[in-house]
């Protein structure tokens, strides 16, 4: 199955100030938009605020950050200190703040499919060939978090809005991160609205909530030539706990997602698309009209063959992703919005600040003995 792609240009061209001016054509493409992520968890959009130069600058840095070699980088840190591998990274994990800002190190992140008991059974009970890959242990991927966009000046979760990080020897970083990610940003806060005004609720129905909301550009980096074997799961099964998360194109293949009705389907993001996923909190705004999309990063032939492509043209192996998660301001109350209040699901989907949700999203999985894993 082949993902639609949504041109979002039209609906960004047309001079509307409300609902009731959108032409018969942009309403047919908004009820597109809300239709695909009903049914698929999962939508292809091409923005022209997001080229794939920008898509490749952002994938440049990031490769540059995660390959270089850790002694070069921990003289650039601290020249008088001695660091064990992989030192230098460290000095920007913030695990008190469930590493949502600076570097999540591999092996930190565990998928929810290994400590929660009742997905377990949901995915045993798929048919063999749409079953996900059993990873063995914690994701042996690195991730990088960034925060973009304002923050509340007070707010009761002020480890969900804290800081950012920036590693030693990348004078572009900021620039690069918070251009990259506020044109992501942009992307998505229109998909909300055509996706709101497609499940007839106002259009700023999804984007009023995610004003100064924890938006977080979150890279991974997972090293192929340590882990390129076939089968290597670097994300398992999992679901996101945001609103939104949408990713650039990756220069390795490997993200299947499954669709509502259980079929595993493996994603191909053109050049100059964008794919988003449905999260957690939409499934809740939504009282599981939309459910929050499962998916799983896994080396795969076609990942396999990029490698051999990248290492016959000398170039990185490391698989990074360009990822963004968006969410409901911190202190927005998540609820059932509009008409969905009514549906028999709603009482599913009781009131609860979005901080709140976070936090026991979770704290679902430290009790399991990670120590911030975000799936």
């Amino acid at each position: 199955m082949e993902l639609p792609v949504i041109d979002l240009h039209p609906y960004l061209s047309a001079n509307h100030s409300g609902d009731a001016l959108l032409t018969p054509e942009l309403q047919t493409i908004c009820s597109e938009v809300s239709k695909t992520l009903r049914e698929t968890g999962a939508l292809l959009v091409k923005d022209p605020r997001c080229s794939a130069q920008d898509n490749d600058r952002f994938i440049d840095m990031m490769e540059r950050y995660f390959e270089q070699p850790d002694e070069f980088k921990r003289l650039q840190e601290r020249p008088n200190l001695h660091y064990q591998p992989d030192e230098f990274k460290r000095l920007q994990e913030r695990p008190n703040l469930h590493y949502q800002v600076g570097v999540t190190p591999e092996g930190v992140e565990v998928p929810r499919s290994l400590v929660d008991e009742e997905m377990q059974k949901k995915l045993k009970s798929l048919p063999k060939e749409c079953q996900p890959l059993t990873p063995t242990g914690p994701d042996p991927k690195w991730r990088y978090m960034w925060r973009i966009g304002s923050r509340p000046s007070t707010t009761k979760f002020q480890e969900l809005n804290s800081e950012p990080v920036i590693p030693e020897g990348f004078p572009e970083w900021k620039e690069t991160m918070d251009s990259w990610g506020s044109k992501m940003v942009s992307a998505i806060e229109s998909v909300a609205e055509m996706a709101a005004i497609g499940f007839g609720l106002p259009n700023d129905a999804f984007t009023g909530l995610m004003k100064q909301g924890p938006h977080l550009l979150a890279p991974t980096g997972s090293d192929l030539k340590r882990h390129g074997k076939e089968g290597t799961v670097f994300a398992g099964y999992h679901y996101d706990l945001n609103f939104l998360t949408i990713h650039g194109r990756s220069r390795f293949p490997g993200l299947s997602i499954w669709l509502r009705n259980g079929k595993k389907v493996e994603v191909k993001v053109p050049v100059g698309c964008l794919l988003i996923q449905t999260g957690k909190q939409i499934e809740w705004l939504t009282a599981g009209e939309c459910i929050a999309g499962m998916h799983e990063v896994v080396v795969n032939n076609r990942t396999l063959d990029a490698i051999k492509a990248a290492s016959q043209e000398n170039r990185s192996l490391w698989r990074v992703s360009s990822t963004l998660f968006s969410h409901i301001a911190s202190d927005a109350v998540l609820k059932p919005l509009g008409h969905f209040a009514q549906s028999p699901l709603a009482e599913s989907y009781p009131p609860i600040c979005a901080g709140e949700f976070v936090e026991k999203e979770l704290s679902v999985i430290n009790l399991k003995g990670n120590k911030g894993g975000l799936q």
